[in-house]
């Protein structure tokens, strides 16, 4: 097995570079599992034979071809970076959100208040509303339009709208 590997090696190697595309750790790997196979083969080697070469690559090969299968048939490792920039919610985005917009809507007038809380926040229809504040549908409705607008304004002032 010594004379084996002393006369193989350096051709084995070489041969399996080229079909590892340079890698040479992966090279130096295969060309290992090729002479343990050959050690665990040895009394089927023919010792006669001119060279064993044909055989080691035929060997060395086929564990290429094996390592690549066995590297396709799972996933694709991720490294630390893609944990680096791993977005976690923490809930901090929403929080900020919440005070800007509380913030935003205690700027607006309490009539602008009102009709904002009874549209969208409770969900009601415009004549819901209406009736649930005791004003006209038209003065909901208008309303409803300039507190938007201003809503709009008062969360651009605190650059929460790009």
């Amino acid at each position: 097995m010594a004379e084996l590997y002393r006369d193989y090696h350096r051709p084995l190697l070489s041969f399996v570079m080229k079909l590892v595309g340079g890698d040479r750790q992966w090279a130096e790997d295969v060309v290992q599992e090729t002479m343990i196979r050959a050690w665990r083969s040895v009394d089927q080697l023919d010792s006669e034979a001119e060279s064993l070469m044909p055989w080691l690559a035929t060997v060395a090969r086929r564990v290429v071809i094996d390592d690549r299968r066995r590297k396709a048939a799972r996933p694709q490792e991720a490294g630390e970076g893609a944990l680096e920039t791993l977005h976690i919610a923490d809930g901090m985005e929403d929080l900020l959100r919440t005070v800007v917009v509380t913030e935003a809507l205690k700027a607006l007038s309490p009539a602008h208040r009102e009709v904002l809380n009874e549209t969208i926040l409770r969900d009601r229809s415009v004549n819901e509303a209406a009736e649930v504040l005791g004003i006209p549908v038209g003065t909901v409705k208008s309303r409803t339009y300039y507190a938007l607008r201003a809503l709009k304004v008062a969360l651009e002032e605190r650059g929460a709208l790009a």
